[in-house]
């Protein structure tokens, strides 16, 4: 018995000894070099980075976000580069038999060479590459990646067609379209390694990929099953164990890793299953799972996973007028609030995690339950969508193609599906995800934005062909083959504006407002099933002035601002809405906060107008949340992080529970909109009073607010029989907590005193409480401070009377000022400049 146990511990000791953990070795960091192709002199570089922000900490061009600097890096991207990298592998992970290098994101042509050897050639900064280098690979190695110029590739590609693409040159290379310029957003091609690089070496298997979904749910059980991807040299027997760690359940089972790559399907189940909802309806809880591959009960690669149980879809049903388009989550539908996203730099590695973190708690923090990532952009970094999950916002997300027409040979449908299933792969275990679609504006585009001028017929019909191929065939199939749980959308939106469709069926981008100079009534006029677009510009704060200018004072004729209005009647339209709606002051800092003012104004009754159509509406996301760089843009939040008026009135206009008014027939309707599932039950109180606080009558009774609803509760008719001054009075209508005011006239003919507003002060730890008064109605109040920092609450109403508190928290240091503007201020001093209301905070 002896000798057979010394035998079998023999064994035991060989086998674990053959059976080692797989090793990663992350080859991303500061120890890269870079240099002008054919020049000898190499720089310190930063990977992920790009050639635009090593050469900016070099010192060697400006920082193009300043003054007119973007004219003056343009040559960057005319170049070629080259990085380089020296790096050890260590013995422990050398003796492995296999060994992949992995890419994950090269922009954009380059050609990769491991020890002087050619190992691969990129043609696609959204996609991920690995090759293999297990006959090349030494102890000391180096790496060179040399990253071509676009422009020439490009204009080969133009040249070989007999015809212009819509769009070209940007059209042919797979890269983020927006770096192109855009009416937003600069012209900055950048170039680099964009992504992290890592050497993935391993002796039996390796965990490709693993993906957790969901099969069928019910209240005691949910039945999931797990798809592992496996990587062998061989054909071998492993074992794969699944520890649910959330639960403490743990799962087993042997697997059969082929010679190659393998999927294996392994089904779990949870008891009990808890669902993961968006934040304004529930929990987004998440499931944690942790996977470990096994050999001869050696652990030797794992994988975790935060899973989400939910579903969701997109229900478009035929009806007696069009159809409808709305997203039903765990069987209920849901009403969409939100706004579009575009990346947060241009200099996309730039963005870092706390940015992240803060932008999204921005939007949750603006009651958005859904964001749009659009297709000029990236497809995000793996945080962004983790962060989603976390924090229960659903992801609308565009396959990355938008404003063009794209070409459809055999070479580029074969990128393009390459990228696809790179991402849908990446993307599909987040319970974010609710949609993904094909494009942005390309379908209306080619309808009816002059596209198809001076095209032949048989051009047209080839072009048409390519977009089909593309946008019908080999994205609808990546979705279909690898995440059949979410819907695809064609393009986005379905009908252009000028189709009478638009408001009837599908998604729509509505920009008869700003475009086409329509006024914002518009919005309550022309209602669709679901709002994907619509925006209006504004400029952005003092503090992103003052950057981009480098000027202590406001300038909006600095001239900069050529550079930072991409729209070539951005200026124009503004003060044409401005002089609508608003008095249009003559100071320049004044005219900023007007601005804003107008934008939010705006959206705002569009947002407003678009609620109170549910169910037949059911979604508004409007254009756009953030900007890439300080700019005079259509986002709410700036290219510093900085809330505009608009992500404050968004935030209110996005509650759960909210009240609308809306003048029909000389009568005033009031109607309660909510969107929880809980039934609600409170006092509605209407009050019509003048500005200075005269009542002139009231109403009040108990009301149920029934869930998922929308239903008229007051309506007070005859209003012209109650003589009142409609410029000197207001209409308030209060739900329990929830109120809004409603005006009879355009705030640039309301008849506003320029009154004092009381204000002190608290100094508190990491912040500064600040307390409002005042005896008549003060309208828009906004508040700015003479440091970096953020008002909890900006840009409102104060109703005569009322005592409001504030809460201000710092970048760094406290303020010494608060200065308060105000529209009354505005009004009363339309011909002159009367310096606003400045409080020190230390008197």
């Amino acid at each position: 018995m002896k000798c057979v146990w010394v035998y079998s511990f023999l064994v035991v000791t060989i086998l674990y000894s053959c059976t080692q953990p797989n090793q990663t070795l992350s080859l991303h960091g500061t120890d890269w070099q870079f240099s002008e192709l054919g020049e000898d002199t190499y720089h310190a570089a930063t990977v992920p980075g790009s050639v635009h922000t090593d050469l900016l900490k070099l010192g060697t061009i400006p920082d193009p976000f300043l003054l007119n600097n973007e004219d003056s890096i343009q040559w960057v991207s005319s170049k070629d580069w080259v990085y380089i990298k020296t790096f050890l592998v260590p013995k422990k992970q050398r003796i492995k038999k296999q060994h992949v290098l992995k890419f994950e994101g090269i922009d954009t042509y380059a050609e990769i060479f491991l020890n002087d050897s050619l190992i691969r050639i990129t043609n696609n900064a959204f996609r991920n590459y690995e090759q293999d280098v297990s006959s090349i690979l030494k102890a000391e190695n180096e790496l060179k990646i040399i990253v071509r110029s676009v422009d020439d590739i490009e204009t080969q590609k133009r040249a070989a067609l007999p015809y212009e693409l819509p769009e070209a040159p940007r059209v042919f290379t797979r890269k983020p379209q927006f770096q192109y310029g855009w009416d937003w957003g600069p012209k900055i091609k950048t170039m680099g390694i964009w992504r992290d690089v890592s050497l993935v070496s391993y002796d039996h298997a390796r965990l490709k990929d693993a993906f957790i979904k969901t099969d069928s749910v019910t209240e005691t059980f949910a039945y999931l099953s797990t798809q592992i991807e496996l990587e062998a040299p061989k054909t071998q027997n492993l074992h794969v164990e699944i520890y649910n760690k959330t639960s403490g359940e743990t799962f087993g089972f042997p697997v059969l890793a082929e010679k190659g790559v393998s999927t294996t399907v392994i089904p779990i189940e949870i008891t009990n299953p808890k669902l993961w909802w968006i934040h304004n309806l529930g929990e987004p809880f998440l499931y944690n799972f942790h996977i470990k591959l096994k050999r001869n009960n050696v652990t030797i690669d794992t994988l975790s996973k935060k899973v989400g149980v939910r579903d969701i879809q997109l229900i478009t049903k035929k009806d007696s007028i069009g159809e409808s388009f709305h997203f039903q989550l765990n069987g209920k539908p849901v009403y969409m609030k939100g706004a579009n996203y575009i990346p947060q730099n241009i200099l996309l590695p730039e963005v870092t995690p706390v940015d992240r973190v803060k932008l999204l708690n921005d939007a949750v923090e603006a009651n958005m339950n859904m964001l749009r990532v659009w297709g000029g952009g990236v497809y995000e970094d793996d945080m962004f969508y983790d962060l989603c999950d976390e924090k229960g916002i659903l992801v609308w997300q565009d396959f990355m193609f938008a404003c063009a027409m794209y070409p459809g040979d055999e070479a580029y449908l074969e990128n393009v599906k390459a990228e696809a299933i790179d991402n849908v792969k990446r993307l599909r275990q987040h319970p974010s995800i609710a949609l993904w679609c094909g494009n942005n504006e390309n379908s209306e585009g080619w309808h009816r934005w002059g596209w198809q001028a001076n095209k032949t017929e048989a051009q047209k019909e080839e072009i048409w062909t390519n977009y089909q191929a593309v946008f019908n065939n080999v994205l609808p199939q990546v979705v279909d083959s690898l995440h059949p749980s979410i819907s695809y959308w064609e393009s986005s939106p379905k009908y252009g504006r000028g189709d009478p469709r638009y408001q009837f069926e599908g998604d729509a981008h509505d920009w008869w407002v700003w475009h086409d100079g329509y006024p914002f009534e518009h919005f309550e006029k022309a209602v669709p099933r679901f709002m994907s677009e619509f925006g209006f510009q504004s400029f952005p704060s003092y503090e992103a002035i003052q950057h981009f200018t480098q000027l202590d004072s406001i300038n909006i004729h600095h001239p900069s601002f050529k550079t930072h209005q991409k729209h070539p009647r951005g200026f124009q339209l503004i003060q044409e809405y401005m002089e609508r709606d608003y008095p249009v002051p003559s100071n320049n800092g004044d005219y900023v906060y007007v601005s804003q003012l107008v934008q939010a104004y705006g959206i705002s009754k569009g947002i407003r107008a678009h609620r109170s159509a549910k169910p037949y509406n059911m979604g508004t996301l409007y254009w756009q949340l953030n900007d890439c760089w300080p700019v005079v843009s259509w986002s709410s939040i700036d290219g510093l992080g900085n809330w505009k008026a608009l992500h404050y009135t968004a935030k209110r206009a996005f509650e759960n529970v909210l009240v609308t008014t809306k003048e029909v027939d000389n009568s005033l309707q009031i109607s309660v909109i909510n969107d929880s599932f809980q039934p609600v039950t409170d006092t509605l109180t209407v009050t019509l009073l003048t500005l200075d606080g005269t009542v002139l009558l009231t109403d009040s009774k108990t009301i149920t607010s029934n869930p998922n609803s929308n239903d008229m509760v007051w309506s007070y008719g005859k209003l012209d029989e109650v003589r009142f001054d409609t410029k000197k009075t207001l209409m308030k209508s209060t739900f329990g907590a929830h109120q809004t005011l409603h005006y009879f006239v355009k705030p640039k003919d309301m008849q506003l005193t320029n009154a004092p507003i009381t204000v002190s002060f608290e100094k508190n730890d990491a912040s500064i409480s600040i307390f409002l008064t005042s005896e008549t109605l003060q309208k828009d109040v906004f508040l700015s401070a003479d440091v970096p920092g953020h008002f909890e609450d900006n840009f409102f109403d104060m109703l005569p009377g009322e005592h409001k508190t504030i809460q201000f928290i710092p970048k760094k240091e406290i303020p010494n000022n608060v200065v308060v503007n105000t529209l009354n201020r505005i009004l009363a001093n339309k011909e002159t400049s009367v310096p606003t209301h400045s409080v020190s905070i230390n008197d």
